[in-house]
């Protein structure tokens, strides 16, 4: 039996709350005090790391219909792919208005010293069209280009794993898994593209 458009609300529904669920753990712990001996690093970290997780959760949508053969899973592309902006953007965020206190100054002076600032910065610059643009009537404005700009998400998630890796001083641990979890996907993608020109020879 199809679901129906509300029983799909419905769904919509669960699944955006869950999605806020780590923003709302994070804002509750803040008020209790429990981020721990350094708060803001708590929330700078834990924001980034959730903004990776929608990223990866996003880009394993489609292979997820190639695998199934289902096309549900897509849509919540439009919904996760704006979550992961939206931690993104906490991120970003706490980094300059907690961490820098607003100075620009210290920003310039940050970037040389530390250059997963900058992959951290163009990561969320190439998402930021793709937040824009991500509505149904920006998608017929641009037409065929709108696919063109939406593949910007995979050079995203490239900048956002060199953003990491950069960041982490000593375990590689975390980087490794999330930069296996995205080739995977990567692949899985490669090989349902190289299929389909097969099928049209």
């Amino acid at each position: 039996m199809p679901l129906t458009k509300q029983n799909w609300a419905a769904i919509k529904t669960v699944v955006f709350i869950l999605c806020l669920t780590p923003f709302l753990s994070l804002l509750i712990d803040g008020v209790n005090d429990q981020l721990g001996a350094n708060p803001i690093e708590t929330l700078h970290f834990g924001f980034g790391d959730w903004a990776l997780r929608f990223l990866c959760i996003d880009l394993a949508l489609t292979p997820i219909k190639i695998i199934t053969g289902q096309s549900w899973p897509i849509r919540f592309r439009r919904m996760l792919g704006l979550f992961a902006f939206f931690y993104a953007s906490l991120h970003l965020l706490v980094f300059v208005v907690l961490d820098l206190s607003l100075s620009w100054a210290a920003l310039v002076d940050e970037v040389p010293k530390s250059p997963y600032i900058l992959a951290g910065l163009v990561t969320y610059l190439l998402l930021s069209p793709l937040a824009a643009t991500s509505t149904k009537a920006m998608q017929k404005h641009l037409g065929r280009h709108w696919l063109t700009l939406h593949r910007l998400v995979y050079v995203a998630a490239i900048t956002a794993l060199i953003h990491y890796f950069w960041l982490v001083k000593k375990d590689y641990s975390q980087p490794l898994l999330y930069a296996s979890v995205v080739t995977l996907l990567f692949v899985i993608r490669v090989i349902n593209y190289y299929r389909k020109l097969t099928t049209l020879r």
